[in-house]
């Protein structure tokens, strides 16, 4: 549980009024209660150093008590993709055994008893369609880094999915590129790499070319303010050869670099 601004938040508001909406709770076999919904809401009673807060209790089933929980979390708003794709998985698990499913069937061809499929299920209450839904359950077969890559904004939603299906060696040869390369994946790159893994070809090599191919909008032109660069050239040099030494420094800089991948 983060204790993020939005926490802060809700830790003055329950100082100043309390926990204006109750938490959900339910019997445990062996005694005592299970927290359905509220974990928030009882986290910042602990950080406010309040000793109670109030809670409904109800008597439901496990499945039952886990897609309120999963629905209780969706309506917060800063949500992460990790939370939202593990919050989704959970809800469509607990949906299937509900259901009388079982679990090995895949989310494409399961339909319950009403011809509506678990995803469709979810999509009624949910801001997001039954489609959008299927790639964020997709996330949760990421490895970690690549997750939280994902959580910071540094691949998109379209990469990340088609990334969810190398295998976990290759998204591991994908995250030391990402940091040797310190580039993230375009859709097209993470297409062909998906491609490439389906065809049993992806391998460091693979990865490497496709992650050095250059990103960049069209009419992209570098220029260096020379009040910053000619101090590291003698007087005599022209723009035309400061220019012809940068490229040559650069290419030992990208050779030396290669060399070292290889070792």
């Amino acid at each position: 549980m983060r204790d993020d601004d939005t926490m802060q938040q809700t830790v003055e508001s329950v100082r100043e009024y309390g926990v204006l909406v109750p938490g959900i709770a339910r019997p445990r076999e062996g005694g005592g209660y299970e927290i359905i919904a509220g974990h928030r809401r009882k986290h910042a009673c602990e950080l406010a150093e309040r000793k109670t807060m109030p809670f409904i209790i109800r008597d439901i089933d496990q499945n039952t008590a886990t897609i309120i929980m999963v629905d209780s979390n969706l309506q917060r708003e800063n949500i992460l993709p990790s939370e939202k794709a593990k919050a989704y998985k959970m809800k469509l698990e607990a949906i299937k055994r509900r259901a009388g499913r079982p679990s090995r069937n895949s989310v494409q061809v399961g339909q319950n008893f009403d011809g509506k499929s678990s995803r469709e299920q979810i999509a009624e209450n949910s801001p997001d369609s039954a489609t959008q839904i299927q790639r964020y359950i997709r996330l949760t077969e990421l490895e970690p880094e690549l997750m939280q890559l994902v959580d910071e904004g540094k691949i998109g939603m379209t990469p990340a999915v088609e990334i969810s299906y190398l295998k976990p060696d290759e998204q591991k040869i994908l995250i030391e590129t990402i940091d040797s390369e310190q580039a993230t994946p375009s859709f097209s790159q993470a297409q062909r790499m998906r491609r490439l893994s389906q065809e049993g070809k992806l391998n460091d090599d693979a990865v490497l070319d496709i992650m050095m191919e250059q990103k960049k909008p069209e009419n992209w032109d570098l220029k260096l303010p020379m009040d910053k660069i000619r101090k590291y050239f003698p007087r005599s040099y022209t723009p035309q050869r400061m220019e012809e030494t940068i490229i040559k420094l650069l290419e030992m800089w990208m050779k030396k670099r290669q060399r070292d991948q290889q070792r």
